[in-house]
């Protein structure tokens, strides 16, 4: 039983920042039902597959950030669906949406109409601009995705190369941080219920959300009136602080104390610089003649060698590609990659684990993800009959 096994959800997402928010609180333990839109979340067909697209029920997006979920295909559209939903409200704690401002109200099934039918109800959204009810701004009702908020939130001007355009971080933090932080919301809306009795919205805007993530280019033009920009790998206030070129790839060092830097110059064999260099502001007033010196040194080293010869004694380590990831022992230790089964193969898929750990609640994927409206006559047939609509065992 997980930490949130008291807890229903009505998820409501797809695509991306909904389904990951709800995925840490099914690893977590709480009973997500996914309620989807006729035909399905629109990513249960991208690829890529285990093995036969023909075959298989979805692909490795939707398993990754829907598994351990329960599914029913409800069009809000209609009346007995709609009221299908409501029944489902009752008795839910949480409802989780991530359509444009104004859907849920166009179905009937905003959030002052479902606190109608359960006055504790949280109910949570995640959208590009926010909701009107906790801060109304011209920008709702605008489409967003995870390359819009980047954009606007300052992520993509502070990163890339110095001489290079503003460029996207890999993963997509717009959704992904927003998500993680929406979760946060809803249970600290949970913890307010249980000591109050009280329900409430809780709101979760991508835009706010990447200001929150760069938070240190907020204080920085706080404190000098400029806009910080692009350094690559490097930081604006600590050095070194940087990834360096090696003889068969890269290493990142961070070695911006007094200590690290003096052990670092002893692997470098070059004590003069840790004499001449002493503190931080010596260092970063001459941080271009100091990369030279420590890129020369680590080019003339494998990557591996770089990272040994610093020995644990200064934060170091290699850029690893997801197959370097794979053979780490530290990944399979923490249990940070996860199979799961692949309906319609007998095949499983690796999903990443969840990186909350708990000594006796331990999150983890709790099952794969599921088919498309696999759950209807558990969660129908129970709510008509008056019963606990919760999650039979799973045979896989």
């Amino acid at each position: 039983m997980g930490a949130l096994a008291d807890l229903r959800v009505l998820d409501l997402t797809q695509v991306l920042a909904g389904p990951y928010c709800t995925m840490l609180l099914a690893d977590m333990g709480a009973d997500v039902v996914k309620i989807e839109r006729p035909g399905g979340d629109l990513i249960r067909s991208n690829p890529p597959y285990a093995e036969d697209p023909e075959s298989e029920a979805y692909g490795g997006y939707f398993q990754s950030v829907n598994r351990g979920k329960r599914s029913l295909e409800l069009d809000l559209r209609t009346d007995e669906d709609r009221d299908a939903f409501r029944s489902l409200v009752e008795r839910a704690d949480v409802v989780v949406e991530n359509f444009k401002m104004g859907t849920m109200e166009q179905f009937d099934c905003g959030y002052e109409t479902l606190r109608e039918h359960n006055p504790q109800l949280i109910y949570s959204s995640i959208r590009g601009f926010g909701d009107p009810r906790t801060g109304e701004t011209e920008r709702q009702g605008q489409p967003s995705f995870d390359l819009i908020a980047q954009a606007l939130g300052g992520v993509m001007e502070i990163t890339g190369q110095e001489d290079g355009p503003p460029t996207k971080v890999g993963p997509g933090v717009g959704d992904l941080f927003t998500a993680a932080l929406n979760a946060v919301g809803i249970l600290a809306a949970v913890h307010h219920r249980e000591r109050t009795g009280e329900g409430q919205y809780v709101d979760t805007a991508m835009y706010d959300a990447m200001i929150s993530l760069c938070e240190r280019t907020v204080y920085q033009y706080s404190c000098d009136g400029d806009s910080p920009t692009r350094r690559g790998n490097s930081h604006p206030t600590l050095f070194p602080y940087d990834a360096f070129e090696t003889a068969d790839g890269y290493a990142v060092v961070a070695a911006f104390s007094d200590g690290h830097w003096q052990t670092l110059c002893e692997a470098m064999e070059r004590p003069e610089l840790a004499a001449d260099y002493p503190d931080a502001a010596s260092r970063l007033a001459n941080r271009d003649h100091l990369r030279g010196e420590i890129a020369d040194w680590t080019r003339q080293h494998e990557t591996d060698a770089v990272v040994d010869l610093l020995d644990g004694r200064v934060p170091a380590a290699p850029i690893q590609t997801t197959a370097d990831i794979f053979e780490d022992p530290h990944v399979h230790a923490r249990d940070m990659l996860a199979d799961v089964s692949q309906p319609g193969v007998d095949a499983e898929m690796t999903v990443a684990g969840s990186p909350i750990k708990m000594t006796e609640t331990m999150p983890e994927p709790r099952g794969r993800a599921p088919r498309l409206d696999e759950h209807r006559a558990e969660l129908l047939e129970d709510q008509q009959s008056g019963g606990d609509p919760r999650p039979a065992e799973s045979d896989d």
